[in-house]
């Protein structure tokens, strides 16, 4: 029988030779559309918040500036490009130009080569001390005529970067103009440039000369931590860590993971030492490609914490925000909030195997970065995986470059993977198994057979960096490479692994098989590939060496746009599958859903959720939740592997230990309009063209009282259970129960009395609900019920109350009871029909077009053009167009619709009948006798908005518990996935496996402890063998940039060019 991978794709380590087990990756196969695999979790009582679905609905792909700014690293205020053009770079002293573009911005200046990888640089404007015009009169390299522009840039610590402008003139005169206002600008920050450095270890690095003499640096260990905080006592060992300038991380205390002699260390810090000296470190750091390389290679101990925030940028917001760290956490001290009670619950989770984190010291620092991120960023708060990803960043970076690198990790390099919808995980989960599709077909389609859910294994991989998957030596490694390469190396090592481990995939039936498959290949990383070869080079070929190689080389294609493209792609899929997950969870946890069915309840959570995406208040600015309950509570989550709290914005249901999401007034007013005919002015425009319908708020009293009513809380804030309760009851009453309810609107002390000011704005609101209706007659009717109020009830007052206030009632004296009201509306047809049923009928749930779960707009080439086309502002401006030519033609009209609809607009107008008195002639009588109290019948003018005091329902509107689930419809999936996968995803994540490759190396252990066998007898042998160990892999990416580098003696006449001194910038 033929093998199954037999004829399909490249050679794989391991199988026999001639036979291909996987789909060339040189190739990739057309896009084929797949099944979404359910990612969510099943318990219905946690789910994201509409609030947070909101952004998710509102995503804008990034522009262009966008794209560059990240490129960059630069942080979100850099703002725009001020002036871009193409350039020659060069240090002076490399040896090495490139052409590439240059772009200046207000505050950074940024070069990029035309491969976009051989060089790099991103230049903050105070860390440059001088600028020259270099003298180019006789012609630049690459044949540039005379007066061609070249500038010398001299950075604060003397390194010379050599500029030259590829552009007209005119393009070059800008520029210049440009970059001298800028550096103007920037004259305060270069005054803090010195003392921030001295933060860096690379400093010290570059300024020390025992690299020079093979030594290792005086009371430093072989990993590069320190001696004297571990000999010396706790208080000793804080003050020797004050009096250390440079940042540094646990490690320095607690020692490094891994053997130090082993790993390399001393080699590796002695090529970056050299490095820097001569390409700038820090703020200053120029990437060229050996830069790639040494990265590739490992990064040392000391260095990696710095590199890291060089890398991704945060080192930029620590410069920027110098002090901030320290200031939220005094600011905050002794607070407490949802998010500072889970980061407790997970701090002693967070790699409890590295020593620092069985200290309280690490523990301490492990709780002071996560609970200043979540006083940071409330919206987030603490999402579990990050105590994971806090700790292990820890063992580099001290606390405060710990809280910028997660800041960065969690706004810009790891979009939505730590929020309560988790939509990047989510997003990029579908992304890799797409990819695992294209470049791995035989394996995802074995997966597909057997039913293997593969987020179940990848889904910790992303979200922890593969430091809760792989041992800590080489997860860092990963890390390094992420930081330097961007997120595609996470879908390349992903796939890598796949196809590394694909024959032993491929006999896998279940998920616990393909667990134990990975989880073996990890632990062997730090093996040898080829024990028994001869040659000694190719026995200290690793497992790790392999994954990389494979990742670097065989799947060189899956690149950043590659990425972006895919994340594009399944986006809207992604935000309808948490919409409807959302959806089902949040109608699930209601707890009364009084006489509506299940489709009037999901009617009603559409109107809810387009209220809050169309809301005119700042998303910030909305009550999203506010406590109802002190009790502590599990966040919500839509993947069982994450948990997320928020210190600020979080709602605790009562009994259920859940959130919710609420609503203020500004956005109630806008699902008010939506459900009710009167809460809303419509207009029917037609034009001769066309014919249309407007909307616009009615904004009103009436609106108020029926929010500040449904607040069953009090908390000026409505949930979605307090709308069920309050559609509950006006759309499911009768006559008398809506004239109860409409009495108790405007009764604002519930004594069961109206005063006359309250009778007063009860007739406003009547006239605002029948504002739009034809004729006279609702006016009349409310004219009517005016007059015989007030003769009714001056008809009841006692009369030694009248004489009393000699016929000036006083306003705040009840006035009506509720059995009075009743009777005066009973006495009019039209009002009596209102509250009968035109009251309840005015309350429509239609469906909503853009209802969560349905496919966003704007999706795909088609989708794209059209939601350009058709978009708000095109649409009104054809509106408006058309309307003006109508007008021209005279056939533009407007024209009102009624919101009751009872009246024909066409019938003819009738005089009002006579109004018949209510009174008795006994009535009548008394009546004669007394002063009369009431005023003129005449209609009452709408007023301004009077009290927001809360108004509680009424008796009779409380709402009927739903019918009773069983138990299997209780415990039935939300969205029908594989409940015990991902589930297991959630254990693999927070369960990490201990290596014991990551145990800390002994300085005196036997065979490597002779400084002879790891580096000769002068070093530099063992540090050409660091490169070429790993040189398979790193040609992965092509060439070293020799497409975009000039001729040697051209850069040289570039680099060495005289200072032109007759000439300014």
């Amino acid at each position: 029988m033929e093998a199954p991978w037999k004829h399909r794709g490249s050679t794989v380590a391991g199988a026999p030779r001639g036979r291909r087990l996987f789909a060339s990756t040189a190739r990739l196969p057309p896009i084929a559309r797949i099944t979404p695999r359910a990612l969510f979790p099943l318990d219905h009582h946690h789910h994201p918040q509409m609030a947070q679905l909101t952004v998710l609905r509102g995503h804008k792909d990034p522009t262009r500036d966008d794209v560059l700014r990240d490129a960059f690293a630069l942080p979100d205020d850099a703002g725009l490009p001020l002036s871009e053009l193409n350039a020659v770079f060069g240090v002076q002293g490399v040896g090495e130009i490139y052409s590439g573009k240059l772009t200046l911005y207000s505050r950074f200046l940024t070069f990029v080569s035309l491969d976009r990888r051989s060089c790099k640089a991103t230049l903050p404007l105070h860390v440059i001390r001088r600028v020259e015009r270099l003298n180019t009169a006789r012609g630049g390299p690459g044949g540039v005529g005379a007066g061609a522009f070249a500038l010398s840039l001299v950075v604060w610590h003397g390194m010379k970067i050599v500029v030259q402008l590829n552009a007209l003139r005119p393009a070059s005169e800008a520029f210049c103009a440009h970059l001298r206002t800028s550096l103007k600008a920037q004259l305060p920050a270069m005054k803090e440039v010195r003392p921030f450095v001295k933060t860096c270890y690379s400093e010290v690095a570059v300024g020390d000369l025992a690299e020079d003499t093979g030594e290792k640096d005086k009371g430093e260990r072989e990993d590069g931590s320190l001696e004297i905080l571990e000999k010396t006592g706790e208080d000793e060992g804080v003050a020797a860590a004050e009096e250390r300038e440079y940042h540094g991380g646990l490690g320095l205390k607690f020692k490094f993971p891994g053997d130090a002699k082993k790993l390399r260390e001393r080699s590796k810090m002695k090529l970056w030492k050299e490095y820097l000296r001569v390409h700038g470190r820090n703020l200053t750091l120029i990437r060229y490609p050996q830069f790639q390389r040494l990265v590739q290679v490992g990064l040392p101990n000391r260095l990696r914490g710095e590199m890291w925030e060089v890398l991704s940028g945060s080192i930029y917001l620590r410069f920027a925000n110098q002090g901030v760290y320290q200031q939220i956490l005094k600011e905050n001290e002794g607070r407490t909030s949802m998010a500072t009670e889970e980061i407790e619950k997970d701090l002693n989770r967070s790699l409890p195997e590295y020593v620092a984190y069985q200290d309280p010291e690490g523990i301490g620092a492990l709780r002071r970065v996560l609970t200043a991120y979540s006083w940071r960023n409330p919206e987030l708060g603490y999402c579990q995986a990050m105590n994971i990803l806090v700790a292990a960043i820890l063992i580099y970076m001290s606390e405060e470059q710990a809280f910028w690198l997660l800041e960065r990790l969690c706004n810009r390099l790891l979009p939505g993977y730590y929020s309560s919808s988790m939509h990047g995980t989510l997003l990029d989960q579908k992304v890799f198994e797409h990819l695992v599709q294209r470049t791995l077909p035989i394996i995802h389609d074995h997966f597909a057979a057997v039913d293997v859910q593969l987020s179940v294994a990848s889904l910790p991989w992303f979200l922890s960096l593969y430091i809760n998957s792989m041992p800590l030596v080489f997860a860092f490694r990963i890390a390094d490479c992420f930081f330097a390469m961007g997120s595609k190396v996470l879908f390349q090592v992903g796939l890598a692994v796949l196809k590394i481990n694909g024959e032993k995939l491929l006999e896998a039936t279940d998920d616990g098989m393909v667990l134990n498959i990975l989880r073996d290949y990890f632990s062997t990383l730090g093996e040898s590939v080829q024990p028994n070869s001869p040659d000694p080079r190719v026995r200290n070929i690793t497992n790790f060496s392999e994954l990389l190689v494979v990742a670097f080389r065989e799947f060189s294609v899956i690149t950043e746009e590659t990425i972006a493209a895919e994340r594009k792609r399944f986006r809207g899929e992604i935000v309808q599958s948490i919409e409807n997950f959302s959806k089902r969870a949040a109608i699930r946890n209601l707890k009364n859903t009084g006489s509506f069915d299940k489709d009037e309840i999901s009617l009603i959570y559409d109107h809810y959720f387009h209220a809050l995406c169309t809301t005119p208040t700042p998303l910030s600015a909305l009550p999203r939740s506010t406590p109802s309950s002190s009790s502590t509570t599990t966040p919500a989550s839509p993947a069982p592997s994450v948990t997320s709290a928020s210190s600020a914005s979080t709602s605790t249901a009562r009994d259920t230990g859940r959130t919710e999401t609420v609503i203020d007034l500004p956005t109630f007013k806008i699902f008010l309009a939506d459900v009710c005919s009167w809460a809303r002015d419509e207009k029917v425009v037609s034009n001769g063209f066309q014919e249309r319908t407007e909307r616009e708020l009615a904004d009103h009293e009436l609106v108020q009282r029926i929010f500040y009513a449904w607040d069953s809380h009090g908390r000026g804030a409505l949930g979605l259970q307090d709308i069920v309760s309050g559609l509950d009851v006006v759309m499911h009453n009768g006559l008398m129960e809506n004239i109860e309810w409409f009495f108790s609107l405007h009764d604002k002390d519930k004594d069961g009395s109206l005063t006359k000011d309250e009778l007063l704005q009860l007739s406003e609101s009547l006239l605002f609900i029948f504002r739009a209706e034809p004729g006279d007659v609702y006016l009349g009717a409310v004219s009517k019920f005016m007059t015989n109020a007030f003769e009714f009830a001056d008809s009841l007052l006692p009369p030694e109350k009248v004489e009393k206030t000699d016929g000036e009632l006083p306003s705040n004296v009840p006035y009506m009871n509720l059995a009075t009201f009743r009777m005066v509306v009973l006495a009019d047809e039209l009002l009596e029909a209102f509250f009968d049923s035109d009251l309840t009928a005015s309350f429509r749930l239609e469906p909503v077009a853009d209802a969560p779960g349905k496919p966003l707009g704007g999706q795909g080439l088609i989708g794209g053009l059209l939601g350009g086309l058709l978009s708000k502002e095109n649409k009104n401006s054809f509106f408006k167009f058309a309307d003006e030519i109508g007008k021209s033609l005279g056939k533009h009209q407007v024209k009102a619709r009624p919101s009751i609809g009872r009246i024909d607009p066409n019938a003819p107008l009738q005089e009002p009948a006579a109004r018949e008195s209510l009174l008795t002639p006994s009535m009548r009588k008394a009546s004669v006798t007394s002063p009369s109290l009431s005023p003129s019948p005449q209609p009452a003018a709408p007023t301004s908005p009077r009290s927001r005091t809360p108004c509680p329902l009424p008796p009779s509107a409380a709402p009927t518990p739903p019918p009773k689930e069983s138990e299997s419809e209780r415990d039935e999936p939300l969205l029908g996935g594989p409940v015990d996968a991902i589930r297991a995803a959630q254990e693999a994540l927070a369960e990490r496996t201990p290596f014991a490759i990551d145990d800390v190396g002994d300085d005196d252990e036997e065979g490597l402890d002779d400084d002879a066998d790891l580096l000769g007898d002068d070093g530099g042998e063992d540090d050409q063998g660091v490169l070429d160990e790993v040189e398979a892999f790193l040609k992965a990416h092509g060439s070293d940039g020799e497409e975009d580098k000039l001729d040697k003696d051209e850069a040289e006449k570039l680099l060495n060019a005289p200072v032109d001194k007759g000439a300014g910038l």
